[in-house]
This record gives structure tokens, sequence and C-alpha cells, in this order.
């Protein structure tokens, strides 16, 4: 398909300043095609989007001659949206926060974190798992310990011990004196200062791995005789299933 002669300087232009550039600008996100306004593109001068556009050519072009920008097309309309009419958008949230974040806009990026789904995330949940010792370290040694108990299962499991306060942390270390187990596989979590629950953090371990792509469930642990704690007072069994 040939280019009508009024985009045929787009490609031209490339290779000097983009101050000669045509006022419309035809895009190619990640495969999504866009036509907009160099005015729209830098309607916020500090933005890494509008430094795109700005001075030398910071971008590659496409075999059509349109600018080439390698992130997810998808979400790239509601960032036009908003450059165009200041409109948040309320669908796709976490995605757009990222290209947000990518393209730094700074205005979109405040009002975005002031969304129910961003707000709930950074301020609510991001800040009791802070508050967690090694939160995210154990996470990744469930995951490391599980992949190693899959060899030719359908599932492996993983024992956790959770415990809010220091009083219920000593306590727990008596009750894994007592377990008949390998206490290396068994994953310790807490205590901590905040107000969500044993239940809460729970909930969050199995949404922080279900994240990364596997599947997941957890029920009470059920100690063997002998054992000297109602068992499910600390721990917990997390099922990983592979197939």
């Amino acid at each position: 398909m040939s280019i009508s002669s009024e985009h045929k300087p787009l490609g031209k232009q490339v290779t000097g300043s983009l101050h000669t550039l045509s006022p419309i600008v035809e895009l190619n996100v990640g495969g999504e095609m866009y036509t907009t306004t160099l005015s729209t593109l830098k309607k916020h001068p500090g933005s890494k989007l509008a430094e795109m556009f700005t001075g030398q050519p910071k971008l590659r072009t496409d075999s059509e001659g349109r600018f080439f920008i390698d992130r997810p097309g998808t979400y790239f309309k509601y960032i036009l949206e908003y450059l165009r009419s200041n409109q948040v958008p309320t669908q796709c949230i976490q995605d757009v926060y990222k290209e947000a974040l990518f393209y730094d806009i700074e205005p979109l990026i405040k009002q975005l974190e002031d969304s129910p789904q961003i707000f709930g995330e950074l301020v609510a949940r991001k800040q009791f798992l802070a508050r967690v010792p090694n939160y995210s370290e154990n996470i990744e040694v469930m995951i490391r310990i599980a992949r190693a108990e899959a060899v030719a299962s359908r599932r492996s499991s993983v024992i956790v011990c959770v415990v809010k306060t220091e009083e219920d942390a000593a306590r727990c270390q008596d009750a894994l004196n007592s377990l008949d187990m390998d206490k290396k596989s068994v994953v310790k979590f807490g205590p901590w200062k905040a107000a969500p629950s044993i239940s809460d953090l729970l909930d969050c371990i199995q949404m922080d791995v279900e994240a990364k792509g596997y599947k997941i469930s957890f029920q009470p642990h059920i100690a063997e005789k002998g054992f000297r704690f109602k068992s499910h007072d600390f721990f917990y069994k997390f099922l990983f299933t592979w197939w």
C-alpha cells in the first residue's frame, strides 16, 4: 500500500531535526498503529514521551515510516486519551500505570496512584508487606522448595509457619522443635506490627505466588501425634499443582 504524499516527509525527516517534523505523527506502538499530533505527544515537557519527540530523533521507524515504540500498544490508547482530554482511564488501571511510569507522565502517575486499585496496592498492601521481615525472599524460597519437590509429581507442598507476634514466634520455634520434619524446609513469615491478620498474610502469599504464574492453594497443616500445640495455630501447607 502506497503512502499518501502528505505522509511522505515523515520517514525522510527522521534523519533530521524533529523541530521540522510534520505536526501529524504516525506511531507504531508494539504493533498497534496510532495517529496523533506532535503537540499532544509533547504536552508534558518533562516526560520521557515528550523527550522522544524533542530535538534529534531518538526513535527508529518501521517499514512504513511510522515511529516505532517497543511497548504494549494496547494500553497506549489510554495514554493518548489522557494527553488529549485529561481523561484518567478507568480500565486496565494496573497496566496503564506501568505505561505511565515508563513514559514518565507525572500528572497521570499521580492521578492513577489516587485510584482505589493503585492506592490499595501501594499504600495499603505493599506498606503492610514491607513490615513483614524478608517477605519477598521467603516467597522465592517457597517457590524453590516447591520446584525441587516437583520431580515426577503432579503436586508439591511447602510448609509455612506464620506468626504475627514475638510471643507466637517463640511458641512457633518450640513447635518446630517438636515437629518430625526437616526444619529447613519450613518457611517462616513474621512477626509484624500492623493491623492485617494471619489470614490476610496468607492471602497475600497466595496472590503473589499466583502472580508469578503458579497454581497454588493452602490449608492448615495437621501435625503428627506428639505435637504440643494446635498445628493450625501456626502452620499451613501450600500446595503447588503442576499439571
